[in-house]
């Protein structure tokens, strides 16, 4: 490709409404450009990268057996309905009415449809296990799109689906996904881990994220460097002590004027915010049938714990959640500063885990000004709902091994999920075991998304410079640089490297060396050849390697080959990243 013929022109400033690096240069290197929130056009580079990241996917899901399809963008609402989402997911669905009037859906994701294909496809256990997949466009109208590429409302996913008759083949489906995956990160040289992660509205029975670690991430990864446990925040648990002494002393109600927080509570009694008995009032909204409704929760956790928003909506199956307003509050016949369940009646009241065996706890009176020592869980109040809802902090006792745990900062690239009979069940997919009895097909869910993953490369590979793509994902093997008086001489190595089919930019624009330089450096081709009046005296070219800066001269006569073996250097680099890995539940 010629840079004279090349649609998309670099950018010499940071453009003010990018926030990250990968944004950054992304949007100067002529890659992306934006056209609404969270909506992008991917220009000619971004294209040629996008392709060799979605071969590495079909190469990795042909290698487990994967035959790729491709599902439609636009559903019937009816699916939907059927399986319960529909009611289930908020704003951040695309819905529209079509000529008819009837409900439709941009797709979010594509479980749905799969489903529907197993009602015709799939009849009896010889049939089984299947494994299908895409690579396809999806719509998430987040109300946040930020980061450029890492957080979007339109996306490219590549999406997979398990299909099995038993628990056993989703097992080994889903163990197949996991090293598929670390496969194809490492082949794009992204570093990631895997964590044990929320279901979320895709339901099921357990889930994994891939996270690339980064500071722009929006993801808290809870990691144990002693034991390896790790899992995103919104999950995680941590190791709690409860009380050794369980003898209940008498309530008592004392007098506690202006002690409205956990920390003046505590220091009012001279006693450890683990002492005290924290309230929390959300108004959550929950699908009954067809319709959603509000109702209010009152969350109780130990004070020396935050509660944890994401675990409380799954044990309440609820569809959002919201902080309660005073008036709200004071509506259920409880005291903003000052609450307690005790006495209260109509509300959800859920309650940490932890609550049930700590003893003898201060909380609140529902009375101004006014709380109550000695609070038992079981004799003075009781809950709808005993789990755990409490947030993972830094420093906190990892719970498979008690010894400190630390907080990371993420970006999930990928994410499997086991879903079990959720989707066949609801669309009623059947088939015939080998005894000739009726089953439910068993599923599971698999997404990588393929612009997020570009971004990801982009955070993980460059310098103040500009970009250095790995020679898996560049756009280009290489770039030629022609400086002044040897433009015939680059035209003769331009071809030579098409004919010997090496994927080559030639800056055959008419600019300064610098410009050019400056432009090479920006979008990041792993090597670089430098054509210089002072180099063909010599019968040579310079070669760059973009990913550390080490220069060479080369002979002309010998380009193609230097070129091969330099290419097969970075590939097999690359190559040595792919090992096999322990599966961690």
């Amino acid at each position: 490709m010629r840079m004279t013929q090349l649609f998309g022109q670099t950018i010499r400033q940071d453009p003010a409404e990018a926030e990250v690096v990968s944004h950054q240069l992304l949007l100067r290197a002529a890659f992306i450009r934006q056209l609404g929130s969270g909506i992008f056009t991917y220009l000619p580079l971004a294209r040629r990268t996008l392709d060799k990241i979605e071969e590495i996917l079909r190469q990795e899901m042909d290698a487990i057996g994967g035959q790729e399809l491709t599902m439609p963008v636009i559903h019937p609402a009816d699916i939907w309905k059927h399986t319960g989402r529909w009611f289930e997911i908020g704003t951040e669905m695309g819905r529209f009415l079509d000529k008819a009037g009837r409900d439709m859906v941009l797709a979010m994701t594509h479980e749905e449809v799969v489903a529907t294909l197993l009602c015709t496809e799939i009849k009896s256990y010889r049939q089984l296990p299947k494994l299908v997949y895409h690579i396809q466009t999806k719509w998430r109208d987040d109300p946040r799109p930020r980061a450029g590429l890492i957080r979007v409302r339109e996306f490219t996913m590549k999406d997979s689906y398990s299909l099995d008759a038993t628990s056993d083949g989703l097992d080994r489906q889903y163990k197949s996904h996991y090293q598929a995956y670390f496969n194809i990160f490492n082949r794009c040289a992204l570093p990631t881990i895997a964590v044990r992660s929320d279901v979320g509205m895709m339901g099921g029975s357990m889930a994994h994220e891939f996270m690339y670690l980064t500071p722009v991430g929006e993801d808290s990864i809870i990691i144990c460097d002693h034991c390896g446990y790790r899992a995103n925040r919104q999950i995680a648990s941590v190791m709690k002590n409860a009380d050794t002494d369980r003898h209940q002393k008498d309530l008592e109600k004392v007098s506690t004027p202006g002690a409205t927080t956990i920390e003046e509570l505590a220091d009012f009694f001279g006693v450890n915010p683990d002492r005290t008995a924290k309230a929390v009032f959300m108004m959550a909204t929950m699908s009954k049938g067809k319709q959603d409704e509000e109702y209010f929760v009152m969350a109780i956790i130990r004070g020396d714990y935050d509660v944890n928003e994401t675990k409380i909506a799954n044990a309440l199956k609820a569809k959002s959640l919201r902080a309660a307003t005073d008036d709200e509050i004071l509506t259920v016949g409880a005291v903003p500063g000052y609450a307690s369940p005790i006495g209260i009646k109509g509300i959800i009241v859920i309650v940490d885990e932890l609550i049930p065996m700590s003893h003898n706890l201060i909380a609140g009176a529902n009375e101004e000004g006014f709380h109550f020592k000695n609070v038992n869980y079981g004799r003075d109040f009781e809950a709808d709902i005993v789990t755990d809802i409490a947030t993972a902090n830094e420093g906190m006792q990892c719970v498979e091994c008690a010894e400190p745990i630390r907080i990371s900062r993420g970006v999930e690239v990928g994410n499997i999920f086991k879903l079990g009979t959720r989707y066949s069940e609801s669309m009623d997919c059947t088939f015939l075991d080998q005894e000739g009895k009726t089953q439910f097909i068993i599923m599971g869910s698999y997404g990588i998304g393929t612009g997020r993953l570009m971004a990801c490369i982009a955070e993980e590979h460059h310098d103040d410079l500009g970009l250095k793509w790995p020679i898996s994902v560049a756009p280009f093997q290489v770039h030629i640089v022609a400086l002044k008086g040897v433009s015939m001489e680059a035209e003769q190595i331009y071809d030579r490297l098409r004919n010997h089919n090496i994927e080559t930019l030639y800056d055959d624009r008419d600019e300064s060396a610098g410009v050019k330089f400056n432009d090479a450096d920006l979008i990041g081709i792993p090597l670089r050849i430098t054509i210089s009046e002072r180099s063909i005296k010599d019968d040579s070219v310079e070669l760059h390697f973009r990913h550390d800066g080490s220069r060479e001269m080369v002979k002309r006569a010998d380009l193609e080959d230097h070129l091969d073996d330099a290419i097969s250097t970075l590939e097999g680099e690359i190559a040595r990243r792919v090992v096999k890995v322990q599966f961690a539940e």
